[in-house]
């Protein structure tokens, strides 16, 4: 028997999407022509209003696996250019895109409360296309007119997706293959490629084959948009991986952002990848320099008994190097330290030019014991040459970006007195270990890259790509990217044999939280530390 309150929802259904069409009849208009003879003031106000207006019914309508993507993305795409139109620097689009993200999270939010449903979804994006004049519903169902639309691809079903075709998907990774960090670049390039190999053989995921493609920025920023460019327009790839580097990170993300697509597990531990709340589409697998840095200072006061005032920062002039400065200061003050005094000394990105920073700790009146480093490979091993014997007795501790075979290597180079006792802390468990997930990796790297030692880089790589792995087989053959990010949001206890728990969820975008310590020997080789 059919209550008034059965009927209630049916009502309020009705009259909000009236209301809905109306309120989205008037802003759409003001979205194809908003920038044109308004201050950029009020761009931004309207686009904003706009976003927080849109935003809901794109993102209830991404949750109904019965509306084609294609008419969601052609929305999109006009609200992203709007974006564009109405931003007057990097900064602005980065706070509408973000925004713009947060309001369809509200929308997916909705549909799985209950508070929406996908036939007030499918009403309201009628009205949005209606209103913008977006192609019709039925022709966007047709897989033959959706091919022609996106471009030649070879699966009617699937070939809309930019990436995917019946028999592979391409992945892309901006890396260094060249300059100071190439070894770094290409070391995350072979634990990926052993991961994808090592699925591929056991015939893929859900049929397709795996592809890495990668683009060279040789780790400067300035060259990272035209990489991502190469990758997204001539590779044309669905996703990105394990890309190197904060700065760099710091042009990608962005964007990929505009473009709504996975960046998956960059190699940096910035903040520049960790908002809160996340980024949808930007997803880590390694801890953040933060806590990093945390667990070195809490192994020199604690472990060490090194007085604070007698800590000092080397780092990399950039973001990468701010972003080891906040995670030491912030540690300083979960102590109860003043973080004001910290002492930090700096060189400058894609060069091995310490002296400037040697020379301030000479001039130091209380001796420097420990320095925390926050450097690449041959910058910090160039530091360690010059202060060995400079500042005798000090400690050298590193952050794990500092790619931990390179610096040993580098290190060694010089003689064993230089490498004995460096420490570099670890996204990862000890390559010399058991643990299941090295065991694999080993064999993969046998099997794949005949040859190729163990290595923390390549390992960090291997594991990266396994998660995603198993991300896009639990996704299924029906393959898109936001049925890709639901999936990894629902991911918990991810099993790799790691030794530590893996977890992603809607506000947690960050794997692990698992650091170890390692100790460098005579020999060149990390023998595992206690950090507390």
């Amino acid at each position: 028997m059919m209550t008034f309150l059965d009927l209630r929802p049916r009502h309020e259904m009705v009259n909000r999407t009236r209301s809905f069409a109306t309120s989205s009849a008037i802003i759409l208009t003001l979205m194809l022509t908003t920038s044109v003879g308004a201050a950029p003031g009020d761009n931004l106000a309207v686009v904003r209003d706009l976003g927080g207006r849109i935003g809901p019914a794109i993102g209830a309508a991404l949750a109904c696996s019965d509306i084609p993507r294609p008419r969601i993305q052609a929305i999109i795409g006009k609200f992203q250019a709007v974006i564009r139109e109405a931003s007057n620097n990097d900064g602005d689009r980065n706070e509408l895109t973000r925004q713009f993200d947060r309001s369809i999270a509200d929308g997916r939010a909705a549909m799985a409360s209950g508070r929406q449903d996908c036939r007030r979804a499918e009403l309201q994006l009628a009205d949005i296309e209606r209103s913008i004049g977006a192609p019709a519903a039925g022709a966007l169902r047709d897989p033959a007119l959706s091919v022609a639309a996106t471009g030649p691809t070879s699966a009617a079903a699937v070939s809309a997706v930019r990436g995917i075709t019946e028999r592979d998907i391409t992945f892309g990774s901006v890396l260094p293959l060249s300059g100071a960090n190439k070894e770094s670049g290409r070391l995350l390039k072979v634990g990926i490629e052993a991961a994808f190999n090592r699925a591929n053989e056991a015939g893929g995921v859900n049929g397709r084959m795996l592809r890495l493609a990668v683009a060279d920025d040789g780790y400067d920023p300035n060259r990272t948009l035209d990489a991502m460019k190469q990758l997204y327009e001539k590779e044309r790839v669905f996703g990105f991986v394990g890309s190197f580097g904060t700065a760099t990170a710091a042009v990608a993300i962005p964007y990929s952002l505009e473009r709504r697509m996975l960046f998956f597990s960059p190699y940096t531990g910035a903040n520049v990848s960790r908002h809160d709340p996340p980024d949808r589409y930007v997803f880590n697998y390694r801890p953040s320099y933060s806590e990093e840095a945390d667990a070195l200072v809490h192994y020199l006061v604690k472990l060490r008994r090194v007085p604070p005032r007698q800590i000092a920062l080397f780092a990399q002039d950039d973001s990468f190097g701010d972003a080891g400065f906040a995670g030491v200061a912030k540690a300083f003050r979960v102590l109860g330290l003043n973080d004001a005094a910290i002492l930090r000394v700096n060189y400058t990105r894609n060069t091995v030019d310490v002296e400037p920073a040697i020379n301030q700790l000479k001039t130091q009146k209380v001796p420097v014991r420990a320095v925390i480093m926050v450097a690449t490979s041959r910058a910090a091993a160039k530091f360690i040459e010059k202060a060995r014997d400079a500042l005798p007795g000090v400690l050298f501790v590193n952050v794990s970006a500092v790619g931990a075979s390179a610096l040993a290597n580098e290190l060694m180079l010089l003689g064993p007195r230089y490498a004995a006792g460096v420490v570099v802390t670890q996204t990862v468990p000890a390559v010399s270990g058991y643990s299941s997930v090295v065991l694999d990796y080993k064999a993969a790297l046998a099997k794949h890259f005949p040859g190729e030692p163990p290595d923390y880089t390549s390992l960090e790589g291997y594991i990266e790509a396994s998660i995603l792995v198993q991300a896009l087989k639990q996704a299924g053959p029906q393959l898109d990217t936001e049925r890709l990010i639901d999936t990894l949001e629902s991911m918990r206890n991810i099993d790799l044999g790691l030794g530590a728990s893996l977890n992603f969820g809607p506000a947690e975008h960050q794997a692990s939280h698992k650091i170890w310590g390692t100790a460098l020997d005579e020999t060149g080789a990390y023998q595992p530390i206690e950090l507390e």
